[in-house]
């Protein structure tokens, strides 16, 4: 059985001290996977971004300007422009969701602020045009489709349409572990009858609806006062903690599963999509984008904390990341490098894994951890190609064997892993063990931040602070009822 910290203990993770650079390191490029901020509960679709989860974000998108961006800062990526955006060297995708969507574009804000002045462009005849906005600066998120409406999905494994994850999943509701928590938590789920009953039947008050019940208090425990709610008042914090760890519990389970890894798809995609993304990075000549971002929600987390054997290092990571959480991929290296033209071999570049708890952080900084269960919190860039390999689904043909599926886009016999073998030249600084990487990146609709969730309706009625219109497409899944998720 996992034993799971309360919210109090995960915040715990960054405590440890932010990780010191030595003069001599040069950051080449980072893959950045970003969870959203505040949002209003799941059970009331469609989800939206609060002020306050547009805050959030925009804190975080601030912290790695001044990480990343900022020409003064000893981590900066290495050739990155400090001021003004250059678009060939970012990256920035998201799910078509309402939620995911406007949270990369708040932490935008922060990445690369308003230029003010500096933005101002002067024509041939002399004028002078200033920016709107004080120089706000336009930076594409790249859609994707895959996902579209997850904020608002109650049954994420749907939004993956991974057959066999689906599968993998729903087996946790017949398992020893789900049916013990389903008899010994009966009566605290029915004792919130008072709180939840305007959405939730006396039958859908149990272990089964875990995360969607303390996610929907959780969103009136931060919104909603007594007054208006008062029933709220006989929720203690205890009890919310119960629910918590309650909720760890049942959404870690249905993430990740070791003797059935098929349930982690989108910890193995998101792998795919990180190795991809930085082998590019190295042999792109300082033509590819040397900062790629990713927004997704935390089943992806839950995915890679197990895969990579991250609760092997602390069980914190058995826990539920909290809004605005991050984990980096960073390309590090101490050797001499002129340019960001001129990488070094790859046998001197290194990946350093670093998460930041988001909300519940004690600091704002990010903490490194040693992946895959050893204890270098540096990994060199042939051994962490390996060991992702061991895991990572690296083309549409893989993808399709493993999860089972046979129609849409795994109808076509001729369907493949985008040529792998086609790219194999090793000829700019790739090692043998990344050949085979560079050609396999998913296809859009496969490569994707996936999300391995059950989540079910019913909630709350609370104040719903919406922030910032849908940029794009609206979230329109609607909660799938208890029954339909067995």
């Amino acid at each position: 059985m996992y034993f799971r910290l309360d919210k109090t203990a995960l915040a715990a993770v960054a405590l440890a001290p932010a990780i010191q650079l030595s003069s001599a390191e040069t950051i080449l490029g980072a893959y950045v996977f970003h969870r959203h901020g505040d949002r209003t509960p799941k059970s009331i679709p469609p989800a939206s971004l609060t002020d306050l989860g547009y805050v959030e974000v925009l804190d975080r998108g601030t912290y790695y300007h001044s990480r990343y961006i900022a020409s003064d800062s000893p981590t900066q990526i290495l050739g990155i422009q400090s001021e003004i955006v250059k678009l060939s060297q970012l990256a920035v995708t998201s799910p078509s969701d309402s939620v995911l969507q406007n949270s990369a574009a708040g932490w935008l804000q922060g990445l690369y602020p308003p230029a003010g002045a500096a933005s101002n462009q002067t024509l041939r005849n002399g004028t002078t045009i200033e920016a709107p906005l004080n120089g706000f600066q336009l930076i594409p998120i790249a859609i994707q489709s895959s996902g579209s409406g997850s904020e608002s999905n109650s049954w994420l494994q749907s939004a993956a349409n991974c057959q066999n994850a689906d599968i993998s999943s729903n087996e946790f509701f017949s398992s020893d572990l789900y049916n013990s928590y389903e008899s010994s938590t009966k009566s605290l789920y029915q004792g919130l009858s008072p709180v939840v009953n305007a959405t939730f039947s006396e039958s859908q008050l149990s272990f089964l609806n875990a995360y969607t019940i303390w996610d929907l208090l959780n969103v009136g425990m931060i919104h909603n006062s007594t007054t208006t709610y008062p029933a709220l008042s006989n929720v203690s914090d205890d009890t919310m903690n119960e629910l918590f760890q309650l909720a760890n519990i049942h959404e870690f389970n249905l993430a990740y599963n070791e003797s059935s890894t098929i349930r982690a798809i989108s910890g193995m995609t998101l792998a795919s999509q990180v190795l991809t993304a930085l082998n590019k990075t190295i042999t792109g000549n300082g033509k590819s984008p040397s900062l790629n971002v990713q927004f997704g929600a935390y089943a992806t987390f839950l995915s890679y904390f197990g895969l990579a054997n991250l609760t092997a290092v602390n069980a914190d990571f058995f826990g539920i990341p909290d809004y605005a959480s991050s984990m980096t991929w960073e390309l590090v290296t101490n050797a001499t490098v002129a340019n960001a033209s001129s990488f070094p071999s790859t046998s001197d570049i290194s990946v350093r894994f670093l998460f930041n708890n988001g909300t519940s952080a004690a600091s704002d900084n990010l903490t490194a951890f040693p992946l895959f269960g050893g204890s270098a919190l540096e990994l060199p860039w042939d051994d962490f190609v390996t060991s992702t390999q061991k895991f990572a689904v690296t083309g549409q043909e893989q993808w399709c064997q493993v999860c089972g599926n046979t129609t849409g886009i795994c109808a076509s016999s001729s369907s493949s892993s985008a040529s792998a073998s086609s790219t194999s030249s090793s000829g700019s600084g790739m090692s043998n063990a990344v050949a085979g990487v560079i050609g396999a990146m998913v296809t859009l609709g496969v490569v994707l931040g996936l999300e391995v969730l059950g989540l079910l309706a019913g909630g709350l009625r609370v104040v719903r602070k919406r922030s910032l219109a849908a940029a794009g497409a609206a979230a329109s899944s609607s909660a799938v009822n208890a029954g339909d998720e067995k």
